[in-house]
């Protein structure tokens, strides 16, 4: 392959695992076009970042990273490139970070991931680009090129892109665009190949993969999991990303009756007032998500049930908060997270009236997250005795291995540390007894291999 003078691209990939798998499309274009992709920032000729835009906290975020970018390209000011792609793009219409930061090369929007070399290569020969930063349209597919930068042993599959659920806070349709699903064969296609190389656990994302087929008819996503829980060989898969209105009875007795798919559901609840959900838009009632829950807790055997919730939402009372609270202890949720609300601009809830203050919304935050760390030390406290079977990620300097079980996705959930045998390497299954504990991590010593 012919090589671009040996140019290299050191890259920072924000947000969440959707934006990740952009950032391993956009990875793969730019190594097809003959760019190199470095860890290194000093060894680089061009800085990217593929930012998240989706709260307050992560524009910050990309900011700080953009102004790292900034003296980095100062020591070689004439050589070197910075390029921010992804989200932030897509939420500025009004250009306010490209005024912030005239000294970067390119912006480019969500629908020119998979072009990213062919713009790159452009940069290099002077050439300039214009950007519409429409909403996003682009999806990739089974043949689209792709370079997975996650560990071996597990990888994210993206099924689906935008939303339509257009919830009152939430300004992702805005950014990301209208629902779209890609086929089961095309998803299928790319769970083959990564099981054949050796991926044992197969993430499914996207901004709500219980809609999956409805904009397309390529089938429901009982159906995808019913034709994947059908592939040979060794895996498992984990579902990121359900939306509790979407979630059917059908859909519950599949997760039940696989082979492959873990006792692991993300569902993000946000609330539980009738009136706050209504608010919000959701298309959910208390008496649906509780009904739903029982389902779930009763079908499918020692699941964990991942969720979140937004305190502070405008119109939320005392009372309001007060039942979420309650709601909260009563569940005994295994892993959960709360955000503050932040009125995002051009969405619905940021003209509403009774604005909750900002920092009750963050106290409503810490509260529940005080309550929800004695929750989960007292779930860890009932696996201390008992043997599970984990899965090594990593090891730390001291040759400590770093595991996941399960209940656990990776970078999001708890970790496990554990005394392994000498032979003992990433992407390992074994089997492992549960030593000591604190709130959110637990200790273990390996007892054989699973």
């Amino acid at each position: 392959m012919k090589k671009n003078k040996n140019r290299f691209v050191y890259i920072v990939s924000l947000g969440c695992p959707k934006n990740f798998v952009d950032t391993e499309v956009m990875s793969a274009a730019l190594i097809t076009n003959g760019f190199g992709i470095t860890p290194v920032p000093d060894n680089a000729d061009v800085y990217m970042i593929n930012t998240c835009a989706f709260i307050p906290t992560a524009r910050e975020e990309a900011e700080e990273i953009i102004r790292e970018a900034l003296k980095w390209k100062k020591k070689q000011a004439r050589k070197r490139k910075i390029v921010v792609a992804g989200c932030l793009n897509q939420w500025d219409k009004e250009g306010i970070y490209r005024k912030m930061f005239p000294e970067v090369d390119l912006w480019p929007g969500i629908n020119d991931v998979p072009d990213m070399g062919k713009l790159f290569n452009a940069l290099f020969r002077g050439e300039s680009a214009s950007f519409d930063y429409a909403t996003g349209e682009y999806l990739y597919d089974d043949v689209t090129p792709r370079i997975q930068l996650t560990l071996p042993h597990y990888a994210y599959i993206k099924i689906s892109d935008g939303c339509n659920n257009c919830c009152s806070y939430c300004t992702i349709p805005r950014i990301r665009g209208a629902f779209r699903s890609r086929t089961i064969d095309s998803v299928l296609k790319e769970a083959e190949n990564l099981i054949k190389y050796g991926t044992k656990e197969l993430i499914l994302i996207g901004q709500d993969l219980t809609a999956f087929g409805s904009d397309n008819n390529t089938g429901t996503l009982t159906e995808l999991l019913t034709r994947l829980d059908q592939l040979s060989g060794d895996f498992k898969i984990r579902l990121l990303y359900t939306h509790p209105a979407h979630f059917s009875d059908e859909l519950v007795k599949c997760l039940a009756g696989a082979k492959h798919i873990l006792p692991y559901i993300d569902i993000p609840l946000q609330h539980i007032s009738d009136k706050i959900l209504t608010s919000m838009g959701r298309k959910v009632s208390r008496a649906r998500i509780n009904e739903l829950l029982t389902a779930i807790r009763s079908s499918i055997p020692g699941v964990t049930i991942r969720t979140t919730f937004i305190t502070g939402y405008p119109g939320e009372s005392e009372e309001d908060y007060k039942l979420l609270k309650e709601f909260v202890k009563e569940q005994k949720f295994e892993r959960l997270g709360v955000f503050p609300y932040y009125p995002e601009p051009d969405t619905p809830a940021a003209e509403m009236p009774d604005q909750v203050p900002p920092e009750t919304a963050m106290e409503r935050s810490r509260e529940i997250m005080e309550i929800q760390a004695e929750i989960s030390l007292e779930h860890n406290k009932k696996l201390v005795g008992t043997e599970i079977d984990v899965i090594i990620d990593s090891f730390t300097e001291d040759d400590v291995a770093i595991c996941r079980s399960y209940m656990d996705a990776p970078e999001i959930d708890n970790c496990i540390y554990a005394e392994t045998s000498a032979d003992a390497a990433p992407g390992d299954v074994i089997r492992i007894e549960i030593t000591a504990c604190s709130e959110y991590d637990l200790e273990g010593i390996q007892k054989g291999i699973s």
